[in-house]
């Protein structure tokens, strides 16, 4: 179901900020919608709104076509899953699945069926007998959204429900909710502060910072594509290499002057001018290494290397500015070594120096 979001706005009396400030979207019917930003930054309580949780000062909230601002949760149609997921250790897994359904006075036979679907799809048919306290950690995020389904809400909220868990754990939780979602094409909003886990699971991505959308797309335009220092900051790790730069003339055209290192415009920045303060950016694997000196290459040097295991985050200081490089590990590199670095214009990102924002061409929209 579609889920709109229009002109919210939510202040809590004991902070002096905004919480969500004037947040605007839409979620289509079927998307996996994924909530990405630091702590504070207003996503847990974007989407406390949409449950019904808390309510806004202004705006609205629909869910397909009915209008749920004010509607109590029970309302909403709505399921959360939770970091701390509330069960009953007493009950078995069984039990506390068909809880909701036993609200609802559902017969035995509708109520086992159910169970045992979603109990199928997350994978934990075998442990409905068991005991609620016999179950691992993950396990229990398992029944937990089991759970959730059978409700069969028209929508799945879901926040942090995998930080509690393991490495190992969250990399398998992450895999069965991407199953869930394409088994089921049901629409999940997913609150989660990890980007890794943002990439691997949204359709789209909202970046959320001090309340307010940075930038909303898919994992590959918020990569690629950010739309300010902020999204070319917070996405991706390494973060971006950036740094103060002026536009300026040479030879008849415009080059970027990082104070020590010159470089040419990129054609996709057709708006910038002579004099124009700028922040000049490059994510740590578009930039190209070699030891060996070329005529477009910068020299420099290498200063530290960290392991990351299959690659390794080399830093390499060149024309007085410290440079993270992403290389693959079996490349044998070492500390005091010459470096030669070379960027490819197309990998090349221009900040606004005052605004922050993105000074790349947006692609124009066709005549119809």
């Amino acid at each position: 179901m579609k889920v709109s979001l229009n002109d919210l706005v939510k202040k809590f009396p004991a902070s002096d900020s905004i919480a969500v400030n004037h947040v605007s979207l839409e979620i289509n019917d079927g998307e996996l919608m994924v909530f990405l930003g630091p702590s504070g930054c207003g996503k847990t309580t974007t989407m406390r709104m949409i449950a019904g949780l808390e309510m806004p000062d202004s705006g609205q909230i629909k869910i397909g076509e009915r209008d749920v601002t004010f509607l109590a949760p029970k309302d909403r149609r709505v399921a959360m899953v939770f970091q701390n997921f509330s069960m009953y250790p007493s009950m078995t897994v069984f039990e506390n699945i068909a809880f909701p359904l036993q609200v609802l006075k559902l017969s035995k036979a509708e109520i086992q069926q159910q169970v045992n679907d979603a109990a199928a799809i997350v994978g934990i048919g075998h442990l409905l007998k068991r005991s609620f306290r016999q179950v691992s950690g993950g396990e229990a995020q398992r029944v937990a959204l089991a759970r959730a389904m059978v409700r069969r809400p028209e929508v799945f909220l879901m926040d942090e429900p995998l930080s509690s868990l393991d490495a190992k754990l969250r990399v398998q939780l992450r895999t069965e909710i991407k199953r869930l979602h394409q088994e089921t094409r049901s629409t999940i909003v997913f609150v989660t502060h990890d980007q890794e886990e943002a990439m691997s699971l949204g359709d789209k991505i909202v970046v959320m910072s001090k309340g307010e959308i940075q930038q909303m797309g898919t994992p590959q335009d918020v990569f690629f594509k950010p739309d300010n220092v902020f999204v070319a900051n917070f996405v991706g790790t390494p973060s971006m290499n950036i740094f103060d730069a002026t536009i300026q003339r040479a030879d008849g055209g415009l080059c970027v002057d990082l104070g020590g290192l010159t470089q040419p415009v990129p054609a996709h920045f057709p708006s910038v001018s002579a004099g124009q303060a700028v922040k000049w950016g490059v994510r740590p694997e578009a930039i190209k290494f070699s030891a060996a000196p070329s005529a477009s290459a910068v020299p420099g040097q290498v200063e530290l290397i960290e392991s990351l295991g299959s690659r390794q985050e080399v830093f390499v200081r060149a024309a007085g500015k410290l440079f993270s490089v992403i290389l693959d590990a079996l490349l044998p590199v070492r500390i005091g070594q010459s470096a030669h670095l070379r960027f490819e214009p197309d990998s090349i990102h221009l900040f606004d120096a005052q605004s922050g924002l993105s000074l790349a061409s947006k692609p124009q929209p066709k005549n119809s």
